[in-house]
C-alpha cells in the first residue's frame, strides 16, 4: 500500500526532493554564485516532470486514503503549471542578474511553489487541500519582496502576506465548518453528505467561507485588492510567475473542490461563481482604463480573465469544465509573451512601465510590436485569434447551461476590456515621437515572445489539441 502511494505521488516526492537538494547545494557552494545554474536546471526539472507527466497512462489513481488524487485533470493541470514556471523562470534571469537580484534561494522558492500547486490540483481532502496551498503561499509573499531595498518590493511583499492570511484563515474557518456538519475531510465523504439531500445550512456557509479564501488566490471581486500593488511593487519576473502558474493552480484547485465535494450541488455555487465572474469582468475591464503603469493594468487584465474563466466554471456542467481548462490555457500562453515582452522595456538600462513609453515603438522593432499587437489582440478577444476562441469557449458554455445572461455580461465587459489593450497598440503605431527604449532582448524573451504570438495565429487550426486533453480532464473530473 505504502509503496503504491509513493508510486502515485512519485512526481511531487521528486521534486520536493529536488527543492531540498538544490537548497542546500546553494549554500555549501557559496550561494549566489550558482543562482543562474539553478534556474536552468530547475527550469530543466520542471520541463522534464512536465513530460513525465504528460505520459503517464490514462486513468485515475488515488494515494494516502483518498488524500491525493492522480487523475486526467490533476495532469493537464500539472503540465501547465510545470510549463509556465519554466517559461518564466528562464525567461526572467537576465533581468534580474543585471539588477543584481538574482539570488540562489529564487529558483528554490519557485520550486516549492510549484510543488505547492502540484499537490494543491491533486488534493482531495481538506487537509491536502490546505497544505498545498499555504506550501505554495508561503513561497509567493518571500519572492514577492526579494527587492529588499526597494520599498515598493518590500510593500508588496507585506500586503501579500497580510491579506493571504486574512484569506487563509477564511478558508480554514470553512473548511471547519464543513468537516463538523460533514464528519469528515475528504471530498469523496463531503459529496456523500452533500447528495443525501438538501445540503446543511452549517455546509453551505462552510462553502461560502471556502470560496473566499479560494477567490483570493485567483485574485476574484472582492478579493482582488492585493493584485495591482502587488504586481506593481514584485520584481517583474516574480509578477510574470503571479500572473501565470498560480492562477491556473488555484483555478483548477477551485473547480476540485466544486466538482469532488460539492459536484451534486451546482445550484447552490453555481450562483456564487456567477457572481465573482460578474464582478470580475467588470472591474477588471473598467478599472485598467485609467492605469498607466501597465505591470498594474495587466493586475487588473489578470482579474478580468480570471472572471471568465470562472463564466465556464459556474456553468456546474462537463462542457464548462473543458471550456474553463482550455481558456486557462490560452490565458497563461498569452501572459508569458507579454510578460516576455515587459521585461524587456528598459531605457539607458533602466526599467520602464509606462505604457507611454512605447510611443513609435513599432518604428524602431517592427517584428516586437507585431508580436506584441497580436498578443494584445489575443488577450482583448479579437477575431480569428486564439483569445477569441477561448472566450468564445467560455461564454457558448454559460448559454448552453441556461445562463445566457451570464454571456451577455461577459461580450459587454470584453467590448470595455478591449480600450485599454488598443490603447497600447495605439501608442506604438501612432503615439507622439518620444525618447526610444533600448532595443536589446535576451535570446529566450524574444524567443517566447515570437512563440507566443505565433501560437495566437497558427492555434486557431486546431488548437494544438489542447480542447481533447481538456475535454479528457473535464470528464475525468465530472463523472
Amino acid at each position: 500500500m505504502i509503496t503504491a502511494d509513493l508510486s502515485t505521488a512519485l512526481p511531487e516526492i521528486l521534486l520536493a526532493v529536488y527543492a531540498m537538494a538544490a537548497l542546500m547545494f546553494g549554500v555549501f557552494t557559496g550561494k549566489d554564485r550558482v543562482a543562474q545554474l539553478l534556474v536552468w536546471v530547475t527550469a530543466g526539472v520542471f520541463v522534464a516532470l512536465a513530460f513525465w507527466i504528460a505520459a503517464m497512462p490514462a486513468g485515475s489513481a488515488t494515494a494516502f486514503n483518498g488524500m491525493f488524487v492522480n487523475d486526467a485533470f490533476a495532469r493537464f493541470a500539472k503540465v501547465l503549471v510545470l510549463g509556465a514556471a519554466a517559461a518564466v523562470l528562464l525567461m526572467g534571469q537576465d533581468f534580474m542578474l543585471r539588477r543584481n537580484i538574482l539570488r540562489f534561494e529564487y529558483p528554490v522558492l519557485v520550486a516549492l511553489a510549484v510543488l505547492g500547486m502540484m499537490m494543491m490540483v491533486s488534493s482531495g481532502d481538506l487537509i491536502a487541500l490546505y497544505m498545498g496551498l499555504e506550501l505554495q503561499s508561503l513561497s509567493l509573499y518571500v519572492i514577492a519582496a526579494m527587492r529588499r531595498d526597494n520599498l515598493k518590493s518590500t510593500e508588496a511583499g507585506l500586503k501579500y502576506f497580510i491579506l493571504g492570511a486574512l484569506a487563509s484563515g477564511l478558508l480554514l474557518y470553512g473548511a471547519s465548518l464543513i468537516y463538523g456538519f460533514a464528519g469528515t475531510t475528504l471530498f469523496s465523504g463531503i459529496i456523500t453528505t452533500v447528495a443525501e439531500g438538501e445540503m446543511p445550512l452549517g455546509v453551505l456557509f462552510g462553502l461560502v467561507f471556502l470560496l473566499a479564501g479560494l477567490a483570493f488566490k485567483i485574485s476574484a471581486v472582492p478579493f482582488h485588492m492585493w493584485t495591482p500593488d502587488v504586481y506593481e511593487g514584485a520584481p517583474t519576473p516574480v509578477t510574470a510567475f503571479f500572473a501565470t502558474a498560480p492562477k491556473v493552480a488555484a483555478m483548477a484547485l477551485l473547480a476540485r473542490v466544486l466538482y469532488d465535494a460539492f459536484g451534486t450541488a451546482p445550484g447552490d455555487w453555481g450562483q456564487i461563481i456567477a457572481f465573482l465572474a460578474v464582478a470580475s469582468m467588470f472591474l477588471g475591464a473598467i478599472a485598467a482604463i485609467g492605469q498607466r503603469d501597465i505591470k498594474r493594468l495587466m493586475a487588473y487584465s489578470s482579474i478580468s480573465h480570471m472572471g471568465f474563466a470562472l463564466v465556464g466554471l459556474s456553468a456546474g456542467t462537463e462542457q464548462g469544465l473543458q471550456a474553463m481548462l482550455v481558456y486557462m490555457a490560452i490565458y497563461v500562453t498569452m501572459n508569458v509573451g507579454v510578460f516576455a515582452f515587459i521585461l524587456s522595456m528598459e531605457r539607458d538600462g533602466r526599467h520602464v512601465t509606462d505604457i507611454t513609453s512605447l510611443n513609435q515603438y513599432a518604428r524602431a522593432e517592427p517584428t516586437k510590436a507585431l508580436a506584441m499587437l497580436v498578443l494584445l489582440f489575443s488577450l482583448a478577444g479579437v477575431p480569428p485569434l486564439v483569445g477569441f476562441f477561448g472566450k468564445f469557449y467560455v461564454l457558448w458554455a454559460a448559454v448552453e447551461a441556461g445562463m445566457t445572461w451570464l454571456a451577455i455580461a461577459g461580450v459587454i465587459a470584453s467590448v470595455i476590456g478591449a480600450f485599454y489593450y488598443l490603447r497600447i497598440v495605439y501608442y506604438m503605431y501612432f503615439g507622439e515621437e518620444g525618447e526610444a527604449l533600448d532595443g536589446a532582448m535576451p535570446p529566450v524573451q524574444y524567443a517566447l515572445l515570437l512563440a507566443s504570438a505565433v501560437i495566437m495565429v497558427v492555434g486557431v487550426v486546431n488548437l494544438f489539441g489542447v480542447e481533447g486533453f481538456a475535454a479528457i480532464a473535464a470528464d475525468s473530473l465530472a463523472r
